[in-house]
C-alpha cells in the first residue's frame, strides 16, 4: 500500500507543494513547528533514509539545498535546521525547519495552527524565492 507521502506525490492527496523534480517532492508540513515548515522526500518510496540508493541520497541533499535556501529567502532565521526522523511516515524525508534556536525544532512542541489562507502565502512566498 502507497504511503501518505506517494498519495501526495502522485496528487492523490492535495499539499501545499514548494517545489519537484524528477526524483524529489517538497511541499508543506501540514503539523508545522514553524512557518515555512517543509518536508521533503524522494519520489521513490523507500522507509529508511539510509536505505535509499546513493544517487537518490545525493540528488535528496542537493534538491533539500535550494528549498532551504528559498525558505530562509522567506523567513529569515538564523538557518534552516534539517531533521530525518521518520518515524511518523515509512517514506524516507527530510524536514527543514527555519531555526533562530535550539528550542524551534522541539518536535514535542505544541505545533502551529494554520489557516489554508495562511499555508497558501507561506507556500507562495517560499516560491517566489525559488
Amino acid at each position: 500500500m502507497a504511503s501518505i507521502f506517494t498519495k501526495i506525490i502522485n496528487g492523490e492527496i492535495p499539499s501545499y507543494k514548494i517545489a519537484e523534480n524528477d526524483s524529489c517532492f517538497a511541499f508543506l508540513d501540514i503539523n508545522p513547528l514553524q512557518k515555512g515548515h517543509t518536508l521533503v522526500v524522494p519520489k521513490v518510496e523507500v522507509d529508511r533514509y539510509y536505505d535509499l540508493p546513493s544517487e537518490t541520497l545525493s540528488e535528496l541533499t542537493f534538491f533539500s539545498k535550494q528549498v532551504a535556501r528559498a525558505i530562509k529567502a522567506a523567513y529569515p532565521c538564523d538557518r534552516i535546521g534539517v531533521a530525518v526522523i521518520g518515524l511518523e511516515v515509512p517514506h524516507a524525508h527530510l524536514h527543514l525547519i527555519p531555526i533562530n534556536r535550539m528550542a524551534d525544532m522541539d518536535f514535542w512542541s505544541p505545533k502551529l495552527e494554520l489557516s489554508p489562507e495562511e499555508f497558501l502565502e507561506i507556500m507562495t512566498n517560499i516560491k517566489l524565492k525559488l
